[in-house]
């Protein structure tokens, strides 16, 4: 299959770039109809020319997409100076002279067109996200087990399933805002980790950022929602999450495993 190549160094952390790649509209401009505003494992995107691409990866390590003519990824290296983007797209070529001529002339130069666009989009979108307001979660881990809550308010998400946590406040940490969230839903202490999975983008200015987190103590209660739950590895996928959380399925199963 032809190949081609490119590479654009991003001055922001590897999260909010993975972030920024999840967003949907970075792509839907492009002609691409897409199932909802964030990109999740197992989306169907239909393109131009009848092509539909499945997404098969969406995390920390970049994004991947493939069909039966046409397959993109998106790789992302952590670097000194900031996170290098490096995409690669692929496609079946028709044979014989007419099918090499048009490959060259119209499917390269296609290509790297719409790859030179994305890369100036996301640099914006990243930049944005660098500065947005944060949302933390936590993914407390017990015995091979995450725990999630369900929502009972508003009427349009009462039912679903999400992590516990909620907005940074002015002037608070990211870690101290998730141990006072934690307290004031669950009526527990926790010790906060390492971040999990990517920046979540939740509006342009708002993303949803996940810590790993240990209970220090006590027992989890539904102080601020309908019920909590301790779910496996295998149970995650089909729980009924918010979007956002869904979309961190890859990661918080990475945990469990």
């Amino acid at each position: 299959m032809p190949e081609l190549r490119a590479s654009a160094l991003v001055d922001a952390p590897v999260a909010a770039v993975a972030g920024a790649l999840l967003d949907t509209s970075l792509i839907a401009g492009f002609g691409v109809r897409v199932p909802g505003p964030l990109l999740c494992l197992g989306d169907e995107l239909a393109g131009p020319f009848g092509v539909r691409l499945v997404v098969t990866r969406a995390d920390l390590s970049g994004v991947s997409a493939a069909g039966d003519f046409l397959e993109l990824h998106t790789d992302l290296v952590v670097t000194g100076a900031g996170t290098m983007v490096v995409d690669r797209v692929s496609w079946k070529a028709v044979g014989g002279v007419v099918g090499r001529f048009a490959d060259v002339t119209v499917g390269r130069g296609m290509a790297l067109r719409v790859l030179q666009k994305r890369s100036a989009l996301l640099a914006t979108r990243c930049a944005e996200l660098v500065a947005a307001r944060v949302v933390v979660g936590a993914a407390i881990v017990r015995s091979g087990r995450m725990l999630a809550q369900q929502r009972s308010f508003p009427a349009d998400t009462a039912g679903k399933w999400e992590l516990p946590g909620g907005r940074v406040e002015a002037g608070e940490k990211p870690s101290d805002a998730l141990v006072r969230e934690c307290f004031e839903e669950l009526g527990v202490p926790v010790v906060v980790g390492d971040q999990v999975g990517p920046d979540v983008p939740l509006k342009r200015d708002l993303v949803l950022r996940i810590f790993a987190a240990e209970l220090a103590g006590g027992e989890p209660e539904a102080l601020e929602h309908n019920a909590v739950q301790w779910f496996t590895a295998d149970e995650l996928p089909a729980v009924d999450w918010l979007p956002a959380d869904r979309v961190l399925m890859p990661a918080l199963q990475a945990l469990l495993n």
